[in-house]
């Protein structure tokens, strides 16, 4: 099935071939982002107009729309230019006026004449105790009733566009959908009781009353669906196609990894052990891994990684951890150095700033295999760069790293398993919806022995006891982070608030006491600041939020975050996360701008009551909206016209399931239900996805 099935081509026609819509119209409606028939189909109304007759206007409760058919009485016309137009009508049994402005002449004498009978429907208000419409919504001969909907339909509106047009050009849109078989698992249609997908558009266009129009109306949950299903069909499809790649088995005896596990000081938690077992699982397999390893601050994500690295060691290949900057590279290689030292595996660092005969050997050794793990930056992807066998590469950040990166490190071995880790707690519902196409292993234990952290909140008028509770902490050899608001999206403005903080915090404890990062630095820079700090030779960090990733200064156990309020949940978390690394207790403090708002206030007593990252993010997710939460230019999530991601968590799940079981069962799409979804991904608009599906 190369093209567009026939039986969608009038949804995929030309605006100008419905109802009303001419070439201006046509080009107005981009402003909704309608450029075909099909895309106004799933443009649904946001309100409803209870437009059913009343035989009084008696006893309303102002204002109101109401419909109701009067005798047109007396005309007041306007005495003085600019005034209103009045007529007087009385329904059954009460009177009020009509009241029209910019009145042309005698046309309402003419149009409305007195002892007439006509049906008027718009909105009822009080006016100097007199009850008034203003210019009627509607006014027909009572003949001509049907011609006012009984519940009319209100839609979202862009320039150039009305009610009137949008609610002709969507009545004549659903006289396009054809018959469409089904293509949702008939138990879960049974289970949820949805109308068929033609039904389910005419019921969601056609509203009765406001319950059509909520998010729970099996109508609207339908269609959500829908969205949903086609997404994941085609997350499933791109994992389909990437698992139908040879993926090299790697099998490892559990030598190494069962070498550094005993010579730890702790036992693995239960979701580490499980995280290892499903990527030593995966690893064996001849298909490429592509797994996400989503754990929390403080989770233990590095080992599980490194345990990973062990068994591409193990079934005789190499592996490489990247992380997205030269700091975190260089953290990394100091935490696992020592690890790798234990069990007798050679782990180096190559990064950008590897020049000359040192970087060759590396090279050299590279190739030819003495080199077991390599930690790096970008720089891994450089040609001239070759593994002798890469097995394994495990990615920090997973954001900071786009698909082009993730398929250049792919050429770099035969057919290289893919590990992500993200400290970021995505929400369920958005880790499905940004990496459906991943297996996911979730860390939702803390290692123990992890200090817990305390968290307080502080109004910034009590900003001179923050700075002498610091003294005493920095007298007594810890260090802390003070990180700088993010005042507005420009780095300008931030700049100047922390070199503010800097300057005051630099008067009040002396020279070379106080450090500062923030993002307009040179990265050389950025670095030496860093490196001072870890080195303990800077007690006190002055930052913007660099310092948000993967910091490890376990000496450091207290974060002051100024105007907290200016921040996301999990990026406070985040940011939180960066003490508490060491034996001391911790503290985190949350200063504010007094008076907080009432949700301001809400999001940071989250934060003092839990240190629960998927909590926090889910809480986030609910207060702030999905492309927030990730940060929408590089969030990669889908954008839904119908479906609500936040509140329909559940559907998603479900979808991601039945998209994978249908794929499993049937991947060419060549069963009845198959074809059926085919039909789905082209309404949809996922002529892309069909391009994947295999042949048969």
């Amino acid at each position: 099935m190369s093209g567009r099935p026939e039986a969608l081509f009038g949804l995929f026609s030309s605006l100008e071939t419905l109802d009303g819509v001419g070439p201006k119209t046509a080009a107005n409606f981009a402003g909704l982002g309608v450029h075909a028939p099909r895309d106004l189909l799933f443009t649904l109304p946001i309100n409803v107009l209870d437009r059913q007759r009343r035989e009084s206007i008696e006893g309303l409760e102002y204002p109101a729309i109401t419909t109701v058919t009067v005798t047109i009485g007396a005309h007041r016309p306007p005495r003085t230019k600019g005034a209103a137009y009045r007529i007087t009508v009385s329904d059954a049994e009460t009177s009020f006026q009509l009241v029209f402005f910019h009145a042309r002449g005698d046309y309402w004498a003419r149009a409305l004449p007195e002892g007439s009978r006509r049906v008027v429907s718009g909105k009822l208000e009080r006016f100097d105790g007199l009850p008034q419409m203003v210019h009627p919504d509607y006014i027909v001969p009572e003949s001509e009733i049907d011609a006012i909907p009984s519940f009319e339909p209100v839609y979202p509106l862009t320039s150039g566009i009305t009610q009137k047009v949008m609610f002709k050009a969507s009545q004549s849109v659903l006289k396009l959908v054809p018959e469409m078989a089904e293509w949702i698992d008939p138990g879960q249609m049974r289970k949820a009781e949805w109308p068929n997908v033609v039904q389910a558009l005419a019921l969601a266009h056609r509203p009765q009353s406001s319950a059509d129009i909520a998010i729970t109306a099996a109508a609207r949950e339908r269609l959500a669906y829908d969205e949903m299903l086609a997404h994941q069909l085609t997350l499933a499809l791109a994992r389909l196609t990437e698992r139908q790649k040879k993926g090299h088995a790697t099998r490892g005896d559990g030598v190494l990894q069962q070498r550094l596990i005993t010579s730890l000081p702790y036992p693995l938690t239960g979701a580490q052990l499980r995280a290892v077992s499903d990527v030593n699982t995966n690893m064996g397999e001849a298909v490429r891994m592509n797994r996400l390893l989503q754990g929390d601050v403080g989770s233990g994500k590095t080992l599980v990684a490194f345990l990973a690295l062990l068994r591409a060691v193990e079934g005789g290949g190499q592996g490489v951890l990247m992380a997205p900057t030269e700091i975190l590279a260089r953290q990394h290689l100091q935490s696992l150095k020592p690890l790798a030292e234990k069990v007798g595996v050679r782990l180096e660092i190559l990064t950008g700033r590897d020049t000359g005969k040192e970087r060759n050997k590396k090279l050299d050794d590279l190739a030819n295999g003495d080199i077991g793990v390599l930690v790096g930056t970008h720089a891994v992807f450089q040609k001239g760069v070759t593994f002798d066998d890469l097995r394994l590469a495990v990615i920090d950040e997973q954001h900071r790293f786009g698909v082009q990166q993730r398929l250049a490190l792919g050429q770099k071995g035969a057919a290289v398993d893919v590990l992500v880790m993200t400290a970021t707690p995505i929400p369920r519902s958005l880790a499905l919806a940004q990496f459906g196409d991943m297996d996911v292993s979730i860390l939702d234990e803390k290692p123990p022995g992890r200090m817990p952290i305390k968290t307080a909140l502080v109004s910034v008028e009590r900003m001179d006891e923050v700075v002498s509770r610091l003294r005493a902490v920095v007298e007594e050899g810890r260090q802390c982070y003070w990180v700088c608001p993010l005042v507005e999206e420009s780095e300008v403005v931030d700049l100047t608030a922390a070199e503010e903080r800097y300057k005051h915090l630099r008067a009040a404890f002396g020279e070379g006491v106080v450090g500062l990062v923030h993002g307009q630095m040179p990265a050389s820079e950025k670095d030496a600041a860093m490196a001072r700090f870890e080195a303990g030779e800077t007690k006190l960090l002055v930052a913007t939020t660099v310092i948000e990733v993967g910091v490890n200064v376990p000496n450091a156990t207290i974060m002051v975050i100024e105007r907290a309020e200016f921040f996301g949940l999990a990026q406070l978390h985040q940011l939180r996360g960066r003490v508490g690394r060491g034996e001391a207790a911790s503290t985190c403090l949350l200063m504010y701008q007094p008076p907080l708002s009432k949700s301001g206030q809400h999001r940071l007593e989250v934060l003092r009551q839990t240190e629960d990252g998927f909590v926090i993010a889910e809480t986030d997710l609910k207060m702030r909206g999905a492309g927030d939460v990730i940060g929408t230019a590089q969030s990669g999530l889908p954008r839904f016209w119908i479906a609500d991601l936040e509140r329909q968590a559940g559907l998603m799940a479900i979808a991601q399931s039945d998209a994978r079981k249908l794929l499993a069962e049937d991947p060419g799409l060549s069963s009845p239900r198959g074809q059926a979804a085919r039909m789905l991904l082209w309404l949809l608009r996922k002529d892309e996805s069909i391009r994947l599906i295999s042949v048969g």
